[in-house]
């Protein structure tokens, strides 16, 4: 990056936050700051160590310097300025989940179908977050990272008293890691009949249970009854090792009797005892992966970490920081509504070839000269695959 690059996103930086609503994090005085400038790039060194005692003391800050990253930590300190972190004196800190492409298995390679495939593993950890947690909406703010994924900020005061090894465990619930699923189900003796007095039925939690049992009930019942419902019900189930024309018709009948039915849901399997165990618990599994959600563990481990500022923009794509609520999130469109930028004419020389696709145009630009709307240009820039001017 140049110096004429530099100067240029330096000034468009600037002239954005002289009017941009910054989204100020609770007790910000007890906050840490840091800051990555455009002065010294390519190298990336962070400013920290930094306090402010009010918001217009970090809006003055943004708009006098412009920085290329903006961040603030998730913890609450006694002297957040003090130089070492046991000069700082933790208090306690909020609790923090990192959703990022880099870390969620099976993400596309264009970037807009990778920032939707993120934005479903999202809405799956706010579901658990919600449901198995208890978490209040109030109490999580979701925040677009400007660049590749999705934080979660949550200021229950239930958990900011919470250690690394405790923030670990709640991620391991989250990702489904260390699940047994073999012990989801289980024998549960019943009354003797005809003679027998050790009988037992083969038993799953009830859906209306928390925690895994409840869930996995919920996604086999209704993985299990959508395909009993379909017209080629049969070869459907007749595709699962195992299973034979006769033993596929007697599923499809039980699948479709809703007594049976309610038996599956309270946790009664006896009607599905006959079928492969294997085949029950390779769905048992299919349901976790499906549900659980990929966070990035070392950042929600991390109680003394600095996160983006929400409203601040991000140096290597010049889009914002944006705080949504959760209605916010299902709508949000990242790459037309984070963008911020005009679309006037910048002319600019390309490095390399490159795509993107913003404010729903598909644009791929060739190495040379070339003049794009100005927040393409700034995308470009902050990537490092064009440099200001002809």
């Amino acid at each position: 990056m140049n110096f004429k690059t530099k100067y240029f996103l330096k000034s468009k930086f600037q002239e954005y936050y002289k009017t941009a609503e910054i989204h100020i994090p609770s007790r910000l005085e007890a906050r840490e700051w840091g800051f990555i400038s455009f002065d010294e790039m390519p190298e990336t060194v962070m400013r920290r160590h930094k306090s402010f005692g009010s918001r217009g003391e970090v809006e003055e800050y943004l708009a006098g310097m412009a920085p290329a990253h903006a961040y603030h930590s998730v913890a609450y300190y006694t002297y957040p300025s003090a130089p070492t972190m046991k000069e700082k004196q933790w208090q306690e800190a909020d609790l923090i989940f990192d959703l990022d492409a880099d870390h969620i298995p099976g993400a596309p390679n264009s970037y807009s179908e990778m920032l939707d495939h993120v934005k479903k593993e999202t809405l799956k950890l706010y579901d658990l977050l919600i449901n198995d947690f208890g978490f209040n909406e109030d109490d999580i703010r979701a925040v677009f990272s400007g660049g590749r994924g999705y934080h979660f900020h949550i200021s229950d005061p239930r958990v900011r008293s919470l250690g690394s090894a405790e923030r670990r465990e709640i991620v391991d619930y989250i990702s489904g890691r260390g699940l047994n699923v073999e012990k989801i189900f289980y024998k549960k003796a019943v009354s003797g009949d005809a003679g027998s007095e050790n009988a037992r039925m083969n038993m799953l939690s009830p859906e209306t249970e928390g925690g895994w049992g409840g869930r996995i009930n919920r996604y086999l019942v209704s993985y299990l009854t959508d395909l009993a419902s379909k017209e080629d019900a049969e070869e459907l189930f007749i595709g699962f090792k195992g299973i034979g024309k006769k033993t596929a018709q007697k599923m499809i009948d039980i699948l479709r009797d809703e007594t049976q039915v309610e038996l599956l849901r309270k946790g009664n399997m006896e009607a599905l005892s006959k079928v492969n165990k294997d085949i029950i618990q390779t769905l048992a599994l299919q349901a976790v992966n499906d549900m659980s959600a990929s966070v990035d563990e070392p950042v929600t481990g991390d109680i003394k970490r600095l996160i983006r500022l929400g409203g601040s923009l991000h140096g290597k794509s010049g889009m914002r920081v944006t705080t949504l609520s959760i209605s916010e999130l299902e709508k949000f469109e990242p790459l037309t509504d984070a963008v911020v930028f005009s679309d006037k004419p910048v002319k600019l020389k390309v490095i390399r070839p490159f795509a993107v696709q913003m404010k729903g145009n598909d644009l791929y630009v060739e190495e040379g000269t070339q003049e794009l709307p100005e927040y393409a240009a700034v995308y470009l820039m902050c990537r490092g695959a064009a440099e200001y001017g002809s």
